[in-house]
């Protein structure tokens, strides 16, 4: 059995408008998942280094962050999309994907080797207007597409509102989309901003929205997660 989990963490930035990285930490040491794909995870400005220290979450987790290559000595993201992997699983490779984009977003992606199971996972932070939406869904299903052949989990804020439609059509016409729950705004969740879909070779066996009351003030979004299991 796998777990997964997707955050938009806000930079670290909870609804009291504080930046409290220890808060964050708290929170993803809850979900206590495998792999889990962040958004927003560096500082938009400067050298944009990691929202959380890099040495905390050696000191005050099981979490190790993916390394992305891309050169940047203080951060853990590309466009704020990071990944973090329990200690012990085995990273063959990562690397960031260029998406055609309006603001600074993108996506990442990894192949992992959990217990006996290699996999594919993506994680993606997209556009606010629909149709740069689509073009960035399209990329991400053409990366996955040319790749080796791998059970594939995508996951992250896919910015739309919409129950279906749009981004998530694309997303689902080879992808099952796995049914997490409201997970925005954090406050009052009212929208599925954030989403997980797999493909077929994997079963969701249980999924939801991580509702602490810490994650209820750690950022705006609630984080998302899932279990999966090989497909009979």
């Amino acid at each position: 059995m796998i777990k997964v989990a997707s955050y938009n963490m806000r930079k670290g930035i909870g609804l009291d408008r504080r930046r409290d990285p220890a808060r964050v930490l708290s929170v993803l040491r809850e979900l206590d998942a495998d792999v889990i794909a962040l958004q927003e995870a560096d500082r938009r400005f400067g050298t944009r280094a990691s929202a959380i220290p890099p040495h905390m979450f050696e000191e005050h987790s099981d979490y190790v962050p993916v390394d992305l290559l891309d050169g940047r000595p203080y951060a853990i993201g590309w466009h704020g999309n990071a990944f973090l992997v329990r200690k012990g699983v085995e990273v063959e490779e990562s690397h960031a994907l260029h998406l055609p984009t309006l603001e600074p977003r993108g996506a990442i992606a990894a192949t992992l080797r959990i217990g006996d199971i290699r996999l594919r996972v993506v994680g993606m932070h997209l556009d606010i207007s629909g149709l740069r939406r689509r073009q960035q869904a399209r990329a991400i299903l053409a990366h996955v597409s040319d790749g080796e052949a791998l059970p594939t989990i995508l996951m992250g804020d896919c910015n739309e509102w919409r129950n279906r439609g749009g981004c998530l059509a694309d997303f689902a016409e080879h992808h099952r989309l796995v049914d997490t729950g409201h997970s925005f705004h954090s406050r009052r969740p009212v929208a599925k901003l954030d989403r997980i879909f797999a493909s077929p070779d994997l079963e969701a066996v249980e999924a939801g929205v991580h509702q602490s009351a810490l994650a209820a003030r750690a950022s705006d979004h609630l984080p998302i997660w899932a279990r999966f299991r090989r497909a009979d």
